[in-house]
């Protein structure tokens, strides 16, 4: 089926230690009355080839959720965070494209995939381009191509992690989203999901009065 860009995978990275969710796996969270694995599954699904979670458990509740989920570990033992989980993909995705979504995002926005890769088409030096939601810059949610697996190894080995730094270094372009009454792009902590729920139902209550 010919979308308009060429054959695209999908990976959630899922690989972190959640210290601040004590622990808990966020893919497996309900944030809007819905497990997230399952809100980021069906907003995406008909948009790319194959779906991946990058992570280090819970591989057999993916796979009784969503039965054809593909799952990796990243490449190293210990937490680098997402640049190690976007190094690792290329092991593992057929693809040349992959898009790469944190677990805890609270918005997908429309035609994501298809932003992205004309934001990426802009710059033909260009080897990744990030969402930015209400000017704020989600560098994992983003969209590289196979070529910048170089830079994200040499990165690595330099111990220099910053997402936003090796972007700099893959041209990267951004596609920009606005989402009215967005308080919270991501959750990151069990206090932000809470506040998130509260907002939620005051929302709710107001829009039914």
């Amino acid at each position: 089926m010919n979308k308009g860009y060429p054959v695209t995978d999908l990976v959630i990275l899922a690989g972190g230690q959640a210290r601040r969710m004590n622990g808990l796996n966020k893919l497996l969270q309900q944030f809007d009355g819905e497990t997230q694995l399952i809100k980021i599954h069906q907003k995406l699904r008909s948009s790319v080839s194959e779906i991946w979670v990058n992570s280090h458990r819970d591989y057999s509740i993916y796979q009784s959720i969503v039965p054809d989920i593909r799952c990796y570990q990243d490449d190293a033992s210990g937490f680098f965070g997402p640049l190690m989980g976007m190094k690792s993909a290329w092991s593992n995705v057929h693809a040349d494209y992959v898009l790469f979504i944190p677990c805890d995002v609270t918005y997908v926005p429309t035609q994501v995939v298809a932003k992205l890769h004309y934001a990426i088409r802009k710059n033909k030096h260009a080897q990744a381009a990030y969402v930015s939601i209400n000017g704020d810059a989600l560098y994992p949610f983003c969209l590289l191509k196979r070529e910048s697996l170089s830079t994200i190894t040499e990165q690595i080995e330099k111990q220099r992690l910053s997402l936003k730094e090796c972007f700099k270094l893959l041209h990267a372009q951004v596609a920009i989203f606005q989402k009215q009454n967005l308080f919270f792009h991501s959750i990151n902590s069990l206090d932000e999901l809470q506040q998130y729920k509260q907002i939620k139902a005051f929302k709710e209550i107001f829009t039914a009065n």
